[in-house]
C-alpha cells in the first residue's frame, strides 16, 4: 500500500508540474512580445535583403507594440548571419530576413556550413520576389539577348555579381548554361556597387543586376538592360522583354526573399508572426513602396513558403550540378 501511494504522489507530482509548465508556456506565448524583437539581415545595410527588412520591421513593430531592431550581420555570402539566427533561441524574439541565396542555393554552394538550411528555419511568410535584369555598360554593342549571345561566343565576355553563391551568380551562371556560351568569366565582389561602377565604367561586360541597385543608371543612360530574369516583364521596366522571350526560352530566375524563424518557435508566435506580416504586405503603402523598388509583395502561409522553399533548394541543387560549379 506504501509503495502504492508513493507512486501515485510522483504521478500526481509529476502531473502538476507539467501541467505547471503547460501554464506557463501559454502564458509566455498570451504575453509575446514582451521585449523587442530583432530581425537578423545575413547582408550588409544598403542591401536590398536589408531594405525589405527595414520596410517590414518599421510596420511590424507598430504592430507588435515592441521595437522590432535590425541586426546586420553580414558575410561569408550570408551564412554568418544565417547561423547566428539557425542558433537563436525559438522563442520569437529572434527572426531572419533570409533570401534564396541564404535559404535555397548557398547549401549547394558551400561545404561544412554551421546550419542547416532545410531543418534549422521555420518559414513564416514569403515577403517579396524581384527580378535581375541583364545590364551591360557603353563599351558592349549589343542591344537585344541574342545580340549578346553572339557576340558572347565568339569575344571573352565577364559578368559581375555582389559575391558567388547569391542570384546575380547564379543568374550568369545559368544563362552561360543555357545560352551554350563556352567562355563567360564571373568576377565576384563583395557588395553591389563596386561591381555596377565597374560595369559602366567598362571593366566588366555585364551584370544581372538586382532591379533597384541599376534601375537609376538604366534610367539615366549609363547602363543598357537587354533582359530581366522572371517570367514577366517588370513593371518598372516595361519595354524590355525577358530573357526568355528574347531568346533563351525556359530561363528564369528570381529572387526572393522571406521572413524566418529558428526551427521550435511555438506555432501560436509563428501563427501571429505570419498574421501580422501578411496584414502588413497588404497595406496600400506598404505594396506601393515595394513595388518602387521592383519588388512584388507576397505573403503566404508558413506551409506554402516551406514547400516553395524546399522546391527552391531541390531546383537549385540540380542546376549548380548541371553548371558543374563545385562546392567551397
Amino acid at each position: 500500500m506504501t509503495r502504492f501511494l508513493t507512486s501515485r504522489r510522483a504521478l500526481l507530482a509529476a502531473a502538476l508540474l507539467g501541467t505547471v509548465a503547460h501554464t506557463g508556456m501559454a502564458q509566455a506565448q498570451a504575453a509575446y512580445p514582451s521585449k523587442p524583437v530583432q530581425i537578423v539581415v545575413p547582408f550588409a545595410a544598403g542591401s536590398v535583403t536589408d531594405l525589405l527588412a527595414r520596410i517590414v520591421a518599421q510596420r511590424l513593430a507598430e504592430a507588435l507594440g515592441q521595437p522590432v531592431v535590425i541586426d546586420n550581420k553580414a558575410g561569408a555570402d550570408g551564412n554568418i548571419g544565417a547561423a547566428y539566427a539557425a542558433a537563436a533561441a525559438p522563442d520569437g524574439y529572434t527572426l531572419m530576413m533570409g533570401a534564396a541565396s541564404t535559404n535555397a542555393i548557398n547549401p549547394s554552394l558551400h561545404k561544412n556550413l554551421r546550419f542547416d538550411a532545410m531543418r534549422d528555419f521555420a518559414p513564416i511568410t514569403n515577403v517579396a520576389a524581384m527580378p535581375n535584369v541583364l545590364v551591360v555598360g557603353p563599351q558592349v554593342s549589343a542591344r537585344s539577348i541574342k545580340d549578346f549571345i553572339e557576340a558572347a561566343k565568339s569575344d571573352q565576355y565577364s559578368f559581375a555579381s555582389s559575391g558567388a553563391g547569391g542570384s546575380m551568380h547564379l543568374s550568369g551562371e545559368l544563362f552561360k548554361s543555357m545560352a551554350q556560351i563556352p567562355d563567360f568569366l564571373h568576377v565576384p565582389y563583395k557588395g553591389g556597387s563596386a561591381p555596377v561602377t565597374d560595369v559602366m565604367g567598362g571593366r566588366v561586360s555585364a551584370m544581372f543586376c538586382n532591379l533597384p541597385l541599376c534601375l537609376p543608371h538604366i534610367r539615366s543612360g549609363k547602363l543598357t538592360a537587354l533582359g530581366v530574369t522572371s517570367t514577366k516583364r517588370s513593371p518598372l521596366l516595361p519595354d524590355v522583354p525577358t530573357i526568355a522571350q528574347a531568346g533563351v526560352p525556359g530561363y528564369d530566375v528570381e529572387g526572393w526573399f522571406g521572413l524566418f524563424a529558428p526551427a521550435g518557435v511555438p506555432k501560436p508566435i509563428l501563427t501571429r508572426l505570419n498574421q501580422e506580416v501578411v496584414r502588413i504586405l497588404q497595406e496600400p503603402k506598404v505594396r506601393e513602396l515595394l513595388l518602387a523598388q521592383g519588388a512584388e509583395p507576397i505573403g503566404d502561409s508558413p506551409e506554402a513558403f516551406g514547400a516553395f522553399v524546399k522546391k527552391e533548394h531541390d531546383r537549385w541543387a540540380k542546376a549548380i550540378r548541371a553548371a558543374g560549379i563545385t562546392p567551397q
